[in-house]
């Protein structure tokens, strides 16, 4: 299923269109209440979590888990659109104590309260131990994914206000089979790349394609940080004056330019929510060897044709030098707490036990990986080996745009500096103009940073 982009910050994009893992329609969950001992800590709560790929049983599972062991009792929606469900009622002022929805989505429900700065602060669930364990949150949570990120700390006070659920690496997929059949190493720098793209444009296969432009989120946030680092990262998503100009960002730009040209040329016209299937085919039909994606690629085509001796592969992007490092970007949820929510104290106790041992079995049964240490033993299969990117040597790229105030005629991040590769691919549109158009935009972002 398409990933409806994007993470915000990563703020994340952010981006890579909006939940990345959510179906389109819509149904409503709504449990009932559970047999479990009276609340020992604030009676009730309320919970609604997007309804994705994962189902809802999962939810009802972790639900009765949690009143188990902590006896506060849960109402549980769950939603397809979870937008058009709690909306009204939030803007009557009721609202949910706990939402699970990622930044990203068409609907910007979340983006509009962190632009609002309507979310409660949880830096101090990273402390409180985990429901049923002797081990803090903060202990459980691999490294990286509340430190200092912006999806996590949008305001960039060192706080914590939303928690990282659910992650996915994202990279670039291959068929394994068509390597192994032609005895072509995987490029482990871009020199290396630009040499298959021609070997393999002799053979009539395109090296390069992409579902849609919004996939371009993950993949140039990765490669920002290969050419400028995490410095360079946290000022070109925070469109600091002159950035565009640096020499890590001409080779950014560069590179996307260069990898327009080894571009399957039909990309672009089925770079649409519609067609983006046709895309991701060329690579299971070997007439492109590599596009940009997450870990669930391998669900969403589950049923697609594919050439004989498929077999999916994922890397990392190649590195700019020989001795440079490597990145994959890393997709996550993220949950949180409403400012103007009821029963606070209780939600922070909920979010405490989504990283518990009993709460990631559950949700890894179902398809989905909490970030918590150890995840990678309890997966299989193609999953081990993708989430198992970060062992073989890659770097985890973490972030995204930072938000900004609604802006007459300024687009979104994806409009600016993604969307335009579709024409580079085209030959609609010069690089020159497409950085252009990021500096002028990159002014007014700058000037209404949230």
């Amino acid at each position: 299923m398409m990933k409806g982009k994007k993470i915000l910050g990563l703020t994340l994009a952010a981006s890579m269109t909006l939940s990345l893992l959510t179906a389109c329609g819509g149904t409503t969950n709504q449990a009932d209440s559970t047999d479990g001992e009276e609340s020992t800590a604030g009676g009730s709560i309320k919970v609604a979590a997007i309804e994705t790929s994962y189902g809802t049983d999962v939810w009802q599972q972790v639900c009765d888990a949690f009143t188990e062991q902590t006896g506060i009792e849960v109402e549980l929606v769950t939603d397809k659109k979870l937008e058009d469900n709690i909306g009204p009622a939030m803007q009557g002022g009721e609202y949910p104590d706990v939402i699970h929805l990622a930044v990203g989505r068409e609907a910007g429900l979340t983006e509009q309260f962190i632009k609002d700065k309507n979310i409660a602060e949880i830096t101090d669930v990273l402390s409180m131990t985990v429901p049923g364990e002797d081990v803090t949150v903060g202990d459980k949570i691999v490294e990286g994914f509340v430190n200092d990120n912006s999806t996590t700390n949008p305001y960039a006070d060192g706080k914590t206000y939303l928690a990282p659920m659910f992650y996915s690496p994202c990279g670039l997929f291959y068929n394994k089979g068509l390597f192994e059949e032609k005895g072509w190493e995987v490029p482990t720098t871009w020199d290396e790349m630009w040499e298959l793209g021609d070997k393999a444009a002799a053979e009539g296969i395109s090296l390069f394609t992409y579902p849609t432009t919004g996939y371009f989120d993950a993949f140039f946030y990765a490669l920002m940080y290969e050419a400028g680092g995490e410095e360079f990262f946290y000022d070109a998503t925070h469109y600091a004056e002159g950035i565009w100009d640096s020499d890590a960002a001409k080779t950014c730009f560069d590179i996307v330019e260069k990898l327009a040209t080894y571009t399957n040329p039909i990309t672009p016209a089925q770079a649409n929510d519609q067609d983006f299937t046709q895309n991701q085919q060329l690579v299971l039909d070997n007439k492109a060897l590599f596009m940009p994606n997450g870990t669930w690629i391998v669900s969403e085509m589950a049923d697609a044709p594919r050439a004989e001796g498929f077999e999916w592969g994922m890397t990392a992007l190649p590195a700019i030098t020989a001795d440079g490092d490597r990145y994959s970007y890393t997709f996550f949820e993220q949950m949180w707490i409403p400012a103007g929510a009821a029963n606070i104290d209780g939600a922070k106790q909920f979010i405490a036990f989504m990283y518990s041992d009993t709460a990631a079995d559950l949700f890894a049964a179902a398809g989905a990986a909490q970030p918590v240490t150890g995840i990678v033993d309890k997966l299989s299969g193609d999953n081990q080996i993708f989430y198992g990117i970060y062992d073989d040597g890659a770097k985890a790229a973490l972030g995204a745009f930072a938000p900004y105030k609604s802006v007459a005629g300024l687009g979104t991040q994806r409009e600016v500096f993604f969307d335009p590769v579709n024409a580079l691919v085209s030959g609609s549109m010069t690089k020159d103009a497409w950085v252009d158009g990021i500096k002028t935009a990159s002014d007014q972002m700058r000037a209404n940073l949230t």
